[in-house]
């Protein structure tokens, strides 16, 4: 499936900003099942300064500056990408979960020792016992790691209320499972904690997800968002995006854009400005497949 992707971010500000620093995650990574023919970000004001780096995790990065006076700034990221199905895995087949889970802990393979790292607990990630309990009810001794991975996406799904008023970003993941509400970031997060209060390794992933429109209703342009799901480390099986919001496999119907231990390695924009007063944010994403 062939994409035109744009993200486009406004900040209005009550008062002058003097200057800002950002970095920006907005960027599709290049995967066997996707790949970025073009890329392009649109800054106003124009940066004063602009670099593009590799972050630790692998993820396309873009860092930029602003120092002149700006009572506004407009950030618009296009990009054209094609994404495939990734290979079907038969569920029954994969690693008991115990195995991939212990492997994790004494091998040290590149694969293995680079999966270990989203094994513990990080800033939007915290385990707790109460999370242990509700992750064993699906990972029980001996269960292929596949099978217990997609019971525990049906039951967030099924538990966690999608609410786009319940949370904020810094909302913690204790609130979230006591409220049982929240939004994709949430449910990810909160998938990603189960897992690695077990000793699995789980990432979070950003990215885009292309909507359906109603039967017989036009596609809103602007009315898709940015998405959040996870990647879970099933051993000999590799690699396998779930994402529990809507309670299925990563298909081509997701696109890529970094991944980290949770949502405060790939924010979309993040930075620092000095002064601004009361800033007013507006974004908009449109996922716009394309023949061909």
């Amino acid at each position: 499936m062939k994409y035109k992707v744009t993200h486009t971010t406004k900040y209005e500000y009550t008062q002058a900003v003097p200057v800002c620093h950002n970095l920006v995650h907005l960027a599709a990574r290049a995967l066997p099942y996707q790949s970025c023919s073009d890329f392009r970000l649109l800054i106003h004001p124009e940066p004063s300064d602009i670099s593009h780096r590799r972050d630790s995790f692998g993820n396309r990065v873009s860092y930029f500056s602003v120092d002149q006076p700006h009572r506004g700034l407009t950030v618009t990221a296009t990009s054209q990408v094609d994404v495939s199905d990734r290979p079907p895995v038969d569920t029954q087949t994969t690693e008991p979960w115990e195995t991939v889970a212990e492997n994790l802990r004494v091998d040290r393979s590149p694969p293995s020792l680079d999966a270990y790292q989203y094994v513990f607990p990080s800033p939007f990630v915290a385990t707790f016992a109460a999370l242990t309990e509700y992750a064993r009810q699906s990972f029980s001794a001996g269960r292929p790691i596949l099978q217990a991975l997609l019971e525990l996406t049906s039951r967030i799904h099924k538990d966690i209320t999608y609410d786009a008023r319940a949370t904020t970003v810094h909302t913690p993941l204790t609130e979230v499972f006591q409220n049982r509400r929240g939004v994709c970031q949430d449910l990810a997060h909160l998938q990603t904690a189960c897992l690695r209060s077990i000793g699995l390794a789980a990432r979070y992933v950003s990215g885009y997800l292309r909507t359906q429109p109603p039967p017989g209703k036009p596609r809103l342009i602007g009315a898709d968002a940015s998405h959040a799901w996870l990647s879970v480390y099933c051993g000999q099986a590799g690699w396998i995006d779930v994402d529990p919001t809507n309670d299925v496999v990563a298909s081509a119907d997701h696109i890529t854009l970094a991944w980290g231990r949770d949502y405060s390695d790939v924010c979309p924009i993040q930075g620092v400005i000095i002064g601004g007063g009361t800033p007013l944010l507006h974004v908009s994403v449109d996922v716009a497949p394309e023949q061909g």
